[in-house]
């Protein structure tokens, strides 16, 4: 089923070590909207957070291979051997959007000075 849900409007990438192994950690809270795509990436932990989040695995073929609604802090996610990445969005975004298992997300660029 195509739900053409809006997942996010200002998600960040996160690519380098650096970036990935940061993550959201030391930010206050995660915006309705907001989000980080952390690539590659096979397993999460929540260690250090102070708040709830929701986690979507996805493949190479941008299916969605595993979540996690409401990552609770203190937390290590299992290891989904076929993501390619996490996409972490604001807590009930998957409920929100009834995202499941098998979805496609599909990553758009926003063009800047467009209208």
């Amino acid at each position: 089923m195509t739900r053409f849900a809006l997942l996010g409007n200002e998600v960040e990438t996160a690519r380098t070590p650096l970036e990935r192994t940061r993550g959201l950690l030391g930010t206050a809270k995660l915006s309705r909207g907001g989000g980080l795509w952390i690539v590659p990436c096979r397993s999460i932990h929540s260690f250090g957070m102070r708040y709830e989040f929701d986690a979507l695995f996805i493949d190479h073929e941008g299916r969605v291979v595993g979540m996690h609604p409401r990552f609770r802090r203190n937390r290590i996610s299992r290891i989904f051997w076929s993501a390619r990445g996490v996409l972490e969005l604001s807590a009930g975004t998957i409920d929100r959007t009834s995202t499941r298992v098998g979805d496609e997300v599909v990553f758009q660029t926003a063009e800047r000075g467009s209208r």
